[in-house]
């Protein structure tokens, strides 16, 4: 494993709106000789997601220490043991958790890693950093676990084209509810609707306000809310009795330099409703349930697999850029090595 070279990207600015490159250091490096208790894993997919933004700025979005200006990138993804010293990880093993934006990485397998080793089920391993990762278990968690869906219920999903929501809109028709997705544009509302949405609402051509209000007459039983902003506020002005939100993002808030606090909160309490923030770390002992359903779904054909996948590492901060611009179809991530260079025995 000698002469192997790590390449990184780092942060090079805070981001004053969307990222622009000059915000990326790009970074090479030997990487080190294993000590005992290490393993190297050599990465294959990386995730993209909107929180990137947030560490870049220093912002701590999971507890974690907030990054500095030169620290490489956090990041999820799927990497595979290559040399391990290490008694829990053996040289093949597949794993994702927090790889960071680098090519190569050395671990302790420590617990702030979040390294979880994934079955071989047939699947690809990219799923590792979507439908089987973190996003699909923020989907299926959030959703299931937090909404507490029933069929028949009405549900609307904001950001339903995104990588969380794309996954919550075909879960909660799984489930029999009654899906009303929102997404911008015309081909990424045609997306949410082949994903088996019953209506969408094109929140760049449409008063969203008004149209949620037609399509959910009766109320909205589950807000499965991505973006927050005024789209919240929307939804709060439309609940059934005993209905329930789930704040999973706020993509729309991210850049503002004032935090948004929706004005009409207490219709939570005239309709009996509940609010609830959610964190997917927080459901741990969820994920193998999670992962179970949705591979099984996967397989049975319920669940689209739709990736928007970055080539090459080099243009990981394109795909970011592109993520903020609302470009990407289902979950974002980059392919640095696909599964036909992965190593089993």
């Amino acid at each position: 494993m000698q002469n192997l070279i790590n390449n990184q990207w780092r942060i090079a600015a805070r981001p004053d709106g969307n990222v622009k490159i000059t915000d990326f250091e790009f970074h090479q490096e030997q990487v080190a000789t294993l000590n005992d208790g290490e393993f190297l894993l050599r990465t294959h997919y990386l995730n993209l997601a909107p929180v990137m933004r947030m560490y870049m700025q220093g912002i701590s979005a999971a507890g974690e220490k907030p990054l500095s200006i030169g620290d490489v990138i956090h990041g999820r993804g799927v990497g595979q043991v290559i040399d391990s010293k290490h008694p829990d990880y053996q040289v093949g093993d597949v794993v994702q958790g927090q790889i960071g934006w680098q090519t190569y990485k050395i671990s302790k397998g420590t617990k702030r890693e979040r390294f979880y080793k994934m079955p071989q089920r047939g699947l690809s391993y990219s799923l590792g950093v979507s439908q089987l990762g973190m996003t699909g278990f923020s989907a299926y968690c959030g959703f299931v676990k937090c909404g507490f869906p029933k069929a028949g219920d009405t549900v609307l999903v904001s950001g339903a084209g995104g990588g969380v929501g794309s996954i919550v809109t075909q879960i909660a028709k799984i489930l029999g509810c009654t899906v009303i997705g929102i997404a911008g544009g015309k081909e990424k509302c045609d997306f949410v609707k082949s994903l088996g949405a019953d209506s969408v609402i094109d929140y760049k051509n449409e008063d969203v306000a008004n149209r949620v209000n037609e399509l959910a007459s009766d109320g909205l039983d589950i807000y499965f809310d991505n973006v927050g902003g005024e789209t919240l506020v929307a939804a709060l002005n439309n609940l059934a009795m005993n209905s329930r939100i789930v704040l999973c993002g706020s993509i729309s808030e991210y850049m503002l330099d004032e935090p948004f606090g929706p004005s009409n909160y207490t219709n939570l309490r005239s309709t009996n409703s509940s609010m609830n923030g959610f964190f997917v770390y927080n459901h741990e002992a969820d994920f193998s349930e999670a992962e179970e359903k949705i591979a099984k779904w996967i397989k049975d054909g319920l669940i689209k697999v739709k990736e928007d996948i970055t080539i090459g590492f080099e243009n990981m901060p394109y795909g970011l850029q592109n993520l903020y611009s609302g470009k990407n179809r289902g979950v974002a991530l980059c392919k640095i090595l696909d599964d036909s260079e992965l190593i089993f025995d």
